[in-house]
């Protein structure tokens, strides 16, 4: 095993903890880190699924009789609106209070927002109002696991590995959805109204207090240590990783002494540092990662949303049936990530993500023109969907590696939270748009072709959204397979050959002149 393999300069510190990182081999230790952060999105998919499955149940008298609208306003824009706060304001704790604190704290807030809305005992507008903010709170936790949860495993994970476990990860948002339909049609589905809802809504916190407790075990992120100038702590968390992989069937290749990187460390990185660092420093990542994000969104958003509108409007597929086609839907972009994940590591990630983005948009292209001719059914549709958004989702997943490794470390976390946010707001409006090109039609209605017109329109602008994604990222890609964090992005407080900062947006002093 390495030596310790830092020191200290005047105003400095020289390390060797990426490199010790980045040379390890897969290990068990690896894995359980994987299943104890990846939860996060396995979370939002059944908790954004089952949400949406037992929402009709609200609406009835004997549970909550609210009203359609105040439904949707709870369950999705509340949740959604809890998901950008959580991102931004946790996301900035957790490039200052470190990845370990706020994914535990982030799983925390979750489990008590989620777990307080099962707790909703009456009706009135008070118990909306109630209802409203116990899914705002749930809406921060998961959002800000996104932040804290992407910037640790990108730390964590040796960079050969780095593209094919985030892609994979991110992914898993799909089991979580697949998880979703399995549990309603097999449990809820089975029980009074008055309290399925209630059950459908504890799911989630039960498998986040399981997650919980195998997090404990988990060490800080040793790159956010060293930015912090907390050496001793960070070669310890290091050592214990490295005892961790050799005791679990692991290697230990050799160090590269030139992997070397020589910071000054400092607190002193807030929102305004981002902003330099994304607009004075990174402009054309920036582009990158907002194309990349809002187009995803997008598309996202729009089919995900509208989806039993389509099959219930259009083709007439009965409302207790449609969980059966989105499993397939789920199922097909669980597949993505998982089976196209490792070409991102070695076909690389230009080639992939302009690809999956490209056959994605063209997809839909195709299947909005045989949707236009009426030659499709709620089958076919679905097959459809389900090549379209193998690709989609590998793109997809691709889009939240892209804007967790391309930014410096101090302010990663900070940039997920942006992008995410940013992403968000941006793909709120699919739903709606797609919704009014759907309308108030039913089956084969007289008014059927018009929206039926429109519809494929829409189809045909989520297309050329995809597509244009495409092009950014022939454009402005980086090239980040296999290389260590570092190199993708030098550290904001990186020091040069001569003793300057490679740059100071934060204002710290500089180290004296060798």
């Amino acid at each position: 095993m390495a030596a310790t393999q830092q020191a200290s300069f005047e105003g400095g510190i020289r390390s060797l903890v990426p490199a010790r990182i980045d040379r390890l081999g897969w290990s068990r230790f690896h894995t359980m880190m994987v299943v104890a952060l990846g939860v996060a999105w396995v979370l939002d998919g059944l908790e954004v699924s089952i949400a949406s499955n037992v929402s009709p149940y609200l609406t009835n008298p004997r549970a909550l009789g609210m009203s359609t609208g105040s439904v949707a306003f709870s369950i999705g824009t509340v949740y959604l609106l809890g998901e950008v706060f959580g991102a931004l304001f946790f996301g900035s704790l957790s490039d200052r209070w470190g990845r370990r604190n706020l994914f535990m704290i982030t799983l925390g807030v979750y489990l008590v927002g989620g777990g307080l809305s099962a707790l909703t005992l009456g009706r009135g507008q008070g118990w909306v109002f109630y209802l409203d903010a116990t899914r705002f709170i749930a809406g921060a936790g998961i959002g800000g696991e996104y932040a804290a949860i992407n910037s640790a495993i990108d730390e964590l994970i040796p960079a050969r590995y780095r593209g094919r476990v985030d892609i994979a990860v991110n992914g898993t948002y799909w089991a979580g959805a697949f998880l979703a339909s399995v549990l309603t049609i097999t449990v809820i589905k089975h029980l009074d109204v008055s309290y399925s809802w209630r059950i459908g809504f504890l799911f989630g916190p039960v498998l986040g207090l399981v997650i919980l407790f195998v997090r404990r075990n988990l060490p800080e992120s040793p790159r956010w240590l060293v930015m912090h100038g907390r050496v001793e702590e960070a070669d310890a968390a290091t050592a214990k990783i490295e005892e961790a992989t050799l005791r679990t069937g692991g290697e230990l290749a050799p160090v590269d002494e030139t992997q070397a990187i020589e910071i000054l460390p400092t607190d002193r990185v807030g929102y305004w540092t981002l902003t330099k660092t994304l607009f004075a420093r990174y402009p054309g990542r920036s582009v990158l990662g907002a194309s990349l994000m809002i187009t995803q969104s997008f598309l996202y958003n729009a089919i995900f949303f509208t989806y039993s509108l389509v099959l219930t409007k259009i083709y007439g597929v009965p409302e207790g049936n449609t969980a059966y086609y989105f499993m397939a839907f789920a199922f097909g972009n669980l597949a993505g990530p998982l089976l196209l994940g490792h070409l991102f590591d070695t076909v690389g990630r230009r080639a992939m993500i302009s690809g999956t983005y490209l056959i994605s948009g063209i997809a839909l292209a195709v299947s909005a023109l045989l949707f236009h001719q009426g030659l499709l059914s709620a089958l076919t549709q679905t097959l459809c969907w389900c090549f379209i958004f193998f690709f989609a989702s590998a793109g997809a997943s691709a889009a939240y590696l892209t804007v967790s490794e391309i930014f410096p470390v101090e302010v990663r976390a900070k940039a997920i939270a942006v992008f995410f946010a940013i992403a968000q707001c941006f793909g709120s409006f699919g739903p709606w748009f797609y919704g009014k090109l759907i309308g108030d039609t039913t089956g084969r209605s007289s008014e059927y072709l018009e929206h039926h017109s429109k519809l494929w329109i829409g189809y045909l602008i989520g297309a050329a959204v995809m597509v244009a994604g495409a092009i950014v990222e022939l454009t402005l890609g980086v090239d980040a397979e296999g290389k260590s964090l570092e190199q993708v992005a030098t550290p904001l407080t990186a020091v040069s050959q001569d003793g300057g900062l490679l740059s100071n947006p934060t204002g710290a002093p500089r180290p004296p002149t060798a």
